[in-house]
């Protein structure tokens, strides 16, 4: 059953989606940076509020809000869909034995897990302070590092008030 969202201007999203069979896709610097670029293009692009970000080895986290339609769609797919397409067109070339871990028994090369991803509607004060608190915890849990404020492809530190290198945040 496709995923049900519920586009309403005045919700904050809670976004969580995955790389395709939970591959560490993410597992090095440039790859985040290279994410985390076209995480601010989209956002710019398409007038989306950003209030928390994280980018994990296997998996992204995004508290966003669409003000005018509360539509999504647009913002996920010039994030998801042109950065993917750009990546496997680059690993065709430089990965191929990458490439086909991500390819499907099927024989189609994928770099998300199908069916959109968790995608959660917010709209308590509590609700939108707990789902920030998880997005920069996070790489903490995994043991990537000591304190949020140490994951340098998340919005904690924007949190924090360094503003140095972050992608812009909005205050709800």
């Amino acid at each position: 059953m496709p995923l049900k969202r519920i586009n309403h201007p005045s919700h904050a999203r809670y976004l969580t989606f995955s790389t395709f069979r939970q591959t560490a896709i993410f597992d090095n610097s440039e790859i985040r940076d290279a994410f985390a670029d076209q995480l601010r293009t989209a956002r710019e692009k398409h007038a989306v509020l950003l209030y928390a970000w994280v980018i994990m080895p296997d998996h992204i986290h995004l508290l966003v809000r669409e003000p005018k339609t509360g539509d999504l769609e647009p913002f996920l797919r010039t994030l998801k869909t042109g950065f993917a397409k750009r990546m496997l067109a680059n690993w065709r070339e430089t990965r191929p034995n990458f490439i086909n871990e991500l390819t499907s028994p099927k024989g189609h090369t994928r770099f998300w897990q199908r069916g959109g991803g968790y995608d959660r509607n917010i709209i308590s004060d509590e609700e939108f302070t707990e789902k920030t608190d998880y997005i920069h915890m996070n790489p903490v849990k995994a043991g990537l590092v000591r304190s949020p404020t140490d994951w340098a492809w998340s919005s904690a530190r924007w949190w924090t008030g360094d503003r140095d290198g972050q992608i812009p945040c909005d205050y709800r």
